[in-house]
């Protein structure tokens, strides 16, 4: 760590400590990240760059190589731990400002499972590519998912499971959004260690998603394939 100790990130040019916050990202380091985000903020940086730049760029770089099988969960979780600790600086900033967001994405663990490492895995890459993510939490029935719907009016919804007993219950909720119409008004991910392809075909949701990394890839491709249609039908 002695390293580390020795950079100013004060004496740092911008594209220098933009550089450092990917490292530091990298490596979950929560404060550094913070002294970062402030200094870039006492720059003239607005919230929106600092975010995109620093701080999402960081986390895609840190999605790549958990994708690849150079990183694994806990260092995810620490990387995703560091970006909340810039997020916390950010988020009131980035609504004062009315920054665009990449959309936004309710998600929760279906009900009959507790299980929510994956989930808040997904939540927070989520969050560090610049969605809106509002997490529901565990054990939701059908209800609780409607609930979340109708308040915050998501692009995606996305259900997590860890047990084969309760991967069943996410053709519920999406049978339940068909039944009222509504099935079509939202992309469907759905993901969790026994989950497959062909499982989520057979629910009905728009893609199985393997892991957080592919989760977010998944959700950015299809929020551009859904504005392209809707800018067509336009």
């Amino acid at each position: 760590m002695s390293d580390e100790d020795d950079i100013d990130l004060n004496a740092l040019s911008d594209d220098e400590l933009v550089e450092q916050m990917h490292d530091d990202l990298y490596d979950g380091l929560q404060e550094e990240i913070r002294d970062g985000v402030n200094i870039l903020l006492g720059r003239g940086w607005t919230p929106y760059d600092i975010l995109t730049k620093a701080l999402v760029e960081g986390m895609r770089i840190v999605g790549v190589d958990f994708r690849d099988g150079i990183l694994f969960v806990p260092e995810v979780l620490l990387s995703a731990n560091a970006m909340k600790a810039g997020m916390g600086i950010l988020r009131p900033l980035l609504a004062e400002t009315g920054a665009p967001k990449v959309g936004k994405m309710v998600i929760g663990t279906v009900k009959g499972d507790i299980h929510d490492i994956g989930k808040n895995l997904v939540s927070m890459m989520m969050e560090g590519a610049g969605f809106e993510v509002i997490d529901i939490g565990i054990n939701n029935p059908v209800e609780n998912y409607l609930a979340a719907i109708e308040e915050h009016q998501p692009d995606i919804i996305g259900m997590s499971a860890l047990l084969t007993t309760t991967m069943p219950y996410m053709k519920v909720v999406i049978d339940t959004l068909v039944e009222k119409g509504i099935r079509d008004n939202y992309i469907v991910l759905v993901g969790g260690a026994p989950l497959n392809e062909e499982f989520g075909e057979a629910v009905g949701a728009d893609a199985y998603c393997r892991d957080a990394a592919v989760a977010v890839e998944m959700a950015k491709d299809l929020i551009a394939r859904r504005h392209n249609q809707l800018a067509g039908k336009a």
